[in-house]
């Protein structure tokens, strides 16, 4: 057992070093769910069989030393040197490669549970959704807000509930589902929006823009206008901020068709859209900065990881801290 526990947790630690240096595309769901399951199987095996022939070892022990004090006595030897607590202690002892397996299953199951079903915690490392979010915030996102999901394979098993527009949610970026994405839901499955020179439209409804300050962004030194855009109130009503750029020119097009390209119309200075079933349209605060639904397409409902909803960390600016919109 010791040679197949080594072998084991050289396994671990060669994907999760090959991953680290870039060798390989790493799966940290995966190597969760593996290292819950090869953990949990030992606890099992030190539960049920390992543990009880240690404790019946140490039985034995005291046994045999209660028999031998008591022929001594019998003897007539009074003085008996019969101190095996250090001999007990050495056979309940643990070995080193149940330790590192059985020993940390239950923070292994803890951290899986909480990361798969409950919350998981993310880092920005972008500018694209500027002021809301900073780079090096690190945030905590909801995994159970619209429905427990299986993990690894995202696979929907209980609905609680779907995105609403003006939510900030990180999902599987639908061109390379090995990297997350974090934008907010302006439009949902049916909607028809449209973005015209840098104001949007949903539904028909124009969204309303308050505010026009100068707002230096960070992370490429230049100043932007900071409006605040509002849903209007049977859309949810929901208010955050953007940042638009002046100088910077209204029309996009894509760099390639994407699934569901059909539904938009691109023209100078904007596009409309219909949102298809089950997709989202997931576009960045920081609008003149941000790769989006404009450019890769529509967000299919099973690569939603969660709703964004707190910052936890920031080293550079502790005040960050909080909840945000």
């Amino acid at each position: 057992m010791q040679f197949l526990t080594s072998l084991v947790l050289a396994a671990f630690v060669g994907y999760a070093g090959s991953w680290y240096l870039g060798y390989i595309e790493g799966n940290f769901a995966l190597l969760l769910l593996l290292a819950t399951v090869v953990t949990g199987i030992y606890w099992l095996a030190e539960r049920f069989y390992f543990l009880p022939r240690r404790e019946a070892a140490a039985a034995r022990l005291d046994e045999a030393t209660a028999q031998r004090r008591s022929e001594l006595t019998r003897m007539g030897i009074e003085k008996i040197d019969t101190n095996t607590v250090e001999a007990r202690d050495k056979l309940l002892m643990q070995p080193w490669w149940l330790d590192w397996t059985a020993g940390l299953f239950p923070v292994i199951v803890v951290v899986f549970i909480l990361r798969s079903f409950l919350f998981e915690p993310f880092k920005i490392p972008s500018g694209s959704m500027i002021p809301t979010l900073q780079i090096g915030d690190f945030i905590l996102v909801n995994k159970f807000t619209y429905g427990i999901r299986l993990p690894v394979i995202n696979q929907k098993v209980v609905e609680l509930g779907s995105p609403k527009r003006g939510d900030v949610v990180v999902f599987r970026y639908p061109r390379d589902e090995s990297i997350d994405y974090i934008k907010r839901v302006v439009a949902l499955p049916g909607d028809t929006i449209t973005y015209q020179d840098k104001r949007l439209t949903v539904n028909g409804q124009p969204l309303q823009y308050s505010g026009g300050e100068s707002y230096l962004d960070p992370e490429n030194m230049r100043y932007a206008k900071r409006y605040v855009e509002s849903f209007p109130a049977d859309l949810g009503g929901n208010k955050h901020e953007i940042l638009n750029d002046p100088d910077r020119p209204a029309g996009m097009f894509p760099a390639e068709r994407f699934p569901g390209f059909e539904n938009c119309q691109y023209q100078n200075a904007g596009l409309t859209c219909t949102v298809p079933a089950g997709h989202y349209f997931a576009m960045g605060d920081n609008r003149d900065n941000s790769a989006d639904s404009r450019y890769w397409g529509f967000v299919p409902d099973q690569n939603i990881v969660g709703k964004a909803f707190f910052v936890w960390l920031n080293l550079g600016n502790l005040g960050r801290i909080g909840g945000f919109e």
